[in-house]
């Protein structure tokens, strides 16, 4: 009997003892974050994504999309960020203040006969013969030059930074469709330049050439129409 319980003394000291834990329950093992078990072991609540950053301290409020800050940011700036931002829209300004300032040169040599227009008088180019020509007067009745200072007037406002700012259809289509009627007027004048009268006045042929350039704008910012309209719809939605 001595040989065995010595025996079993050995195998007990010699074989490692299992610990229970505290309180007879197993121990936890843990928690990784980076673990994709990681949020069934937190009670379904991910930490890797924190729903707002904090930065010094301070909370950051979401960063808005892209369209939005587009919108925005000319207002913010001023005329200078609206001439960055639309720099079409600005072109088309650029020209009516011109078109307005040779309007107005045209329309006082009209009416006043001291003042000689500066051009050539002689050969093809002859400005005073056609702005004293029976074309220089619509009808009989109305100067042409007084005509194009009206028209270039309201180009100059409605294309101006203000003018922009209103997006509603009528105004859209009232820039449109006086650009179209001042560009078939022009297309008149140069017939009645080049076919009846048998001279060309070059400061004619400046505010010709400055009417054609807006048309080719307006007419191409207006296939931009239906583009905007249906990006910003979806953008509404959301």
């Amino acid at each position: 009997m001595a040989p065995q319980k010595q025996a079993k003394r050995n195998r007990n000291a010699t074989s490692p003892r299992k610990k229970a834990p505290h309180g007879g329950s197993q121990s936890r093992r843990p928690v990784n974050l980076a673990d994709p078990v990681a949020p069934a072991a937190t009670g379904g609540r991910s930490r890797s994504a924190p729903a707002k950053t904090t930065v010094n301290g301070q909370r950051s409020e979401p960063v808005a999309d892209d369209a939005a800050v587009d919108e925005v940011a000319p207002a913010r700036s001023g005329v200078l960020g609206w001439v960055r931002a639309n720099p079409l829209k600005f072109t088309t300004w650029l020209l009516a203040l011109f078109g307005f300032g040779v309007s107005i040169y045209l329309t006082i040599t009209h009416f006043d006969t001291h003042i000689q227009i500066s051009c050539s008088d002689k050969g093809l180019v002859n400005c005073q013969k056609v702005t004293t020509s029976a074309q220089s007067m619509v009808f009989g009745i109305f100067p042409v030059a007084v005509l194009g200072l009206a028209f270039y007037t309201f180009m100059v406002a409605i294309n101006s930074p203000l003018g922009w700012r209103f997006s509603q259809p009528l105004v859209r289509w009232a820039r449109l469709g006086s650009v179209i009627v001042g560009m078939g007027f022009v297309l008149y004048l140069i017939y009645a330049e080049v076919i009846q009268i048998g001279n060309i006045c070059l400061w004619c042929t400046s505010v010709h050439v400055v009417t054609f350039l807006m048309f080719a704008l307006l007419i191409y910012d207006a296939t931009s129409w239906g583009l905007t309209s249906a990006s910003v719809a979806p953008a509404k939605r959301h």
